[in-house]
């Protein structure tokens, strides 16, 4: 089913800052908590580095837009270029919103909306006209969505009022929602369509699976201590990225989908978290806290090329912008 709803374009000056929210495993207490306050601030421990000085260098600028959640009257959805320029927030209506992600094209992005206790509604907005169409109807909490590389389906997180998370997936249009596995949470998209990679406690401990696009054949690919969820897969396949350790010490990692090669992509010292691959695969965006450590309100996105050097801040605001998802 599809609503159509205008939401106005609010098109600001970018004085960009960038907060990070963690992604734990999904619980209805949580979500409701988050829909009427901000996350509480928990004391941090001193950084183990000095933050680095982050390059605002224009040379060989990233391409693409990267889309967000903004702490601006609340979360709304806001979206930049990655060389910085044409910040808009996108949302404006005093709901919480998140998870937001842009389609293949670059034409639109998707995200969840509060609506009522134990619900969250998905939206899909159109970035030339601003027209949004609600796509779900009191599924559940619903969170994440992803839309196919092929444009048909969206992936997303579907919360049930005992707390669980499942893995589901319906048409783009909305039609035809179902369930694809039973735990889990933070669905993402393999470059071919084919998989969805994805955060899950079956085993135990919070690690990523991959499974095929229908549910079958999920299996474990990784074995951190500490993982949250967020992640994302290369466009050529060739290389995952997630963030694991404690409150105040999470880093983005960078590892081959069978856990080789693994590294810390992030500097240390910034509460790195919620990693996306750049549309060419040069670069990360996550959130961070470099320039304000400490600070519940001071997480910033940055990016990163894969090689672990040019860090560059991408905002600078006085409210927290967190999970990122980058796009063409």
């Amino acid at each position: 089913m599809r609503r159509l709803i205008l939401l106005p374009l609010v098109v600001l000056t970018l004085a960009c800052n960038l907060a990070t929210a963690a992604t734990p495993a999904l619980t209805i207490e949580t979500l409701r908590a988050q829909a009427s306050a901000a996350p509480p601030l928990t004391p941090p421990p001193e950084p183990s580095a000095a933050a680095p000085t982050p390059s605002l260098s224009h040379a060989d600028a990233p391409t693409g837009k990267i889309v967000y959640t903004c702490q601006i009257a609340g979360n709304q959805i806001c979206i930049v270029n990655a060389d910085r320029t044409g910040f808009r927030q996108l949302t404006s209506d005093p709901i919480r919103h998140w998870y937001a992600s842009l389609s293949p094209d670059g034409a639109s992005v998707v995200y969840s909306a509060f609506a009522e206790d134990n619900v969250f509604e998905i939206y899909e907005m159109n970035l030339a006209s601003g027209l949004a169409a609600q796509l779900t109807d009191k599924l559940g909490v619903l969170l994440a969505p992803e839309i196919s590389p092929d444009g048909n389906s969206i992936v997303f997180t579907r919360g049930d009022a005992k707390g669980a998370s499942q893995i589901w997936i319906m048409e783009r249009s909305g039609a035809n929602p179902r369930q694809i596995h039973a735990q889990g949470w933070d669905p993402t998209w393999s470059p071919d369509g084919k998989q969805i990679l994805f955060a899950s406690n079956i085993e135990g401990a919070n690690q990523l699976f991959v499974m095929d696009r229908n549910g079958a054949n999920a299996r474990r690919v990784t074995d951190f201590d500490s993982l949250r969820g967020r992640s994302d897969w290369s466009p050529d396949g060739a290389w995952m990225v997630t963030y694991n350790g404690a409150a105040w010490k999470r880093e983005v990692f960078i590892f081959r989908p069978d856990f080789s090669g693994l590294r810390r992509l992030s500097p240390e010292g910034g509460n790195s978290q919620g990693p996306a691959f750049s549309p060419d695969g040069k670069w990360v965006a996550f959130t961070a806290y470099f320039d304000h450590y400490g600070d519940d309100l001071g997480c910033e996105i940055y990016i990163i090329r894969v090689d672990g050097s040019d860090l560059r801040r991408l905002t600078d605001n006085d409210y927290c912008d967190y999970q990122p998802r980058w796009g063409p």
